[in-house]
């Protein structure tokens, strides 16, 4: 069974972080259930990401939902870049599966430009090997849907099957309704002002 750890510095609850997905969740009727089925599965822990004692806490809580056979770990890094290294420090020093794989993902801008790009994949490479490293930015697909149909016409690949006999639909999402509120700092260094 999945188990979901939330791991931040803000001092929420489940139960506060599920009132406020309540307004994007669209749950019909019949998957009431299943909806609080889900809920069950989700905990939370507030900590500092500098302290080593913190990530021990979060190792804790993680061992309690694994048997004896171990268990799988992903840590998925939502964060701002300037804390990337001591948190990838305290999750390899604390927080590495004693049996099965740890995997950890590093989202949103890897650096602000080349150097620091290149000093954070060292400075992972040090602590995780590279098949244990995903490198996500949800912000990286602009581009290619502005560029949609010059990469459709301008090439021949997929020219021939991206078309109305293989695609049902196209979707595009921008699901943020909200401006920077409280990120102001994360805009300015990494994201849209940069």
């Amino acid at each position: 069974v999945i188990q979901f750890i939330g791991f931040a510095r803000s001092k929420l609850t489940v139960e506060d972080i599920k009132k406020n997905a309540h307004a994007f969740s669209k749950v019909k009727e019949e998957e009431n259930d299943k909806f609080s089925e889900f809920w069950k599965l989700n905990h939370y822990i507030s900590g500092n990401y500098e302290q080593k004692e913190e990530f021990e806490l979060l190792n804790t809580e993680i061992a309690k939902f694994e048997n004896e056979d171990g268990g799988n770990r992903i840590f998925y890094l939502a964060l701002p870049p300037s804390v990337y290294e001591i948190v990838a420090t305290n999750l390899r020093n604390c927080c590495m599966a004693c049996k099965g794989w740890t995997r950890i993902i590093i989202e949103k801008p890897f650096g602000k430009d080349l150097m620091s790009s290149c000093t954070l994949s060292r400075y992972l490479a040090s602590l995780f090997h590279e098949d244990q490293i995903y490198r996500i930015d949800h912000y990286l697909g602009k581009e290619m849907v502005q560029n949609m149909m010059i990469l459709r016409f301008g090439n021949r690949m997929f020219s021939s099957s991206w078309n109305n006999d293989n695609i049902a639909c196209v979707c595009i999402t921008f699901k943020e309704q909200f401006g920077t509120q409280g990120r102001g700092g994360y805009f300015d260094e990494f994201g849209i002002i940069r």
